[in-house]
């Protein structure tokens, strides 16, 4: 059989609520040259059975069931290993693409050949009905016809004015899967690495559908939330084996500073919400990163200095 034009990644688990949403958008995709590649991570609910029902009713939907639930990333590496096409994207099983979402990324490519990411349109979805375009600071990024160099696209990514849903060519997918190092916000580095490493990346009309729950697992108050700063540590890590230029080292420290004070103020603000085991966890992981910060940095916010100032004192 031909190789698939795209592979499209989708992790599921326990999202029988919204996944044949999800799916049934892959399916009336104007772009039919297409794979589906859903892997049920060891969900307890019916998106397993949800899943093959659904690919009797189309050959180009393939269910991988995974006996342990081991995370997102891990999910959609599996898939990513099963991978066939020229071009790949991922799917959230609780969200969905508008018909021509995967054509209009496509089409960009045919038209580029030195690019190697093409963005989504985002807009997001809420239960009530209402819908917003994805925005920043109160702007909606529109670069529908632009063309922006990979570093370009890194730096926009580092405080979301540009998102990280887009669809890359495979191989450089391939060069860099999905980092499983946490089940929390790793995918920003693998997000951030394909724009680094894209010669070029552009924009297309197609558009993303993302669901915005009461209380996703990256706003909740949890000590998940803490691994943000974990996850940023192991990209540091990355982007110096990779040897990347000192500038984007730098800049990259800057957003990681900035991330690490808003969790040192979300810890002070919402501390008596965790158990004094969790509380002697997250203090633990505050300290350890604390210490991988060059005492230099000249954007040092003086609020945040005195607040560290207090916090390695009183529980170092």
């Amino acid at each position: 059989m031909a190789k698939p034009l795209v592979s499209v990644l989708v992790a599921v688990h326990n999202a029988e609520l919204w996944l044949e949403t999800a799916i049934e958008s892959l399916f009336n995709q104007s772009l039919s040259d297409i794979e589906i590649l859903a892997v049920d991570d060891a969900s307890t609910d019916e998106s397993l059975s949800l899943l093959e029902s659904l690919a009797l009713k189309d050959e180009r939907l393939h269910v991988i069931h995974l006996e342990q639930n081991q995370g997102q990333a891990v999910a959609r590496n599996v898939a990513l290993r099963h991978a066939q096409g020229g071009y790949v994207c991922m799917l959230d099983a609780d969200d969905w693409f508008s018909t021509d979402a995967l054509e209009s990324a496509v089409e960009v490519f045919a038209k580029y050949p030195d690019v190697d990411s093409v963005v989504f349109r985002l807009v997001k979805q809420y239960a009530n009905g209402k819908e917003e375009p994805y925005q920043k600071n109160g702007v909606e990024l529109d670069m529908s016809s632009a063309v922006i160099t990979g570093e370009e696209a890194f730096r926009l990514s580092l405080d979301w004015t540009l998102h990280g849903l887009y669809m890359v060519r495979r191989e450089l997918h391939m060069r860099y899967p999905y980092d499983e190092t946490y089940r929390l916000y790793s995918d920003d580095n693998t997000t951030r690495l394909h724009y680094l490493h894209s010669r070029k990346v552009a924009f297309c009309k197609g558009t993303y559908n993302y669901l915005q729950h009461a209380q996703s697992s990256t706003t909740a108050i949890t000590p998940q939330r803490f691994l943000h700063m974990m996850a940023n540590l192991v990209m540091k890590q990355t982007l110096i084996d990779e040897g990347v230029s000192s500038d984007i080292i730098s800049l990259y420290e800057k957003y990681r500073w900035q991330n690490y004070v808003g969790l040192l103020w979300f810890y002070f603000t919402y501390s008596h919400c965790f158990t004094p085991a969790e509380r002697m966890q997250i203090k633990g992981q505050l300290r350890s990163v604390y210490g991988t910060f060059h005492r230099s940095l000249p954007y040092a916010v003086f609020y945040a200095e005195q607040k560290l100032r207090w916090f390695t004192k009183k529980y170092r």
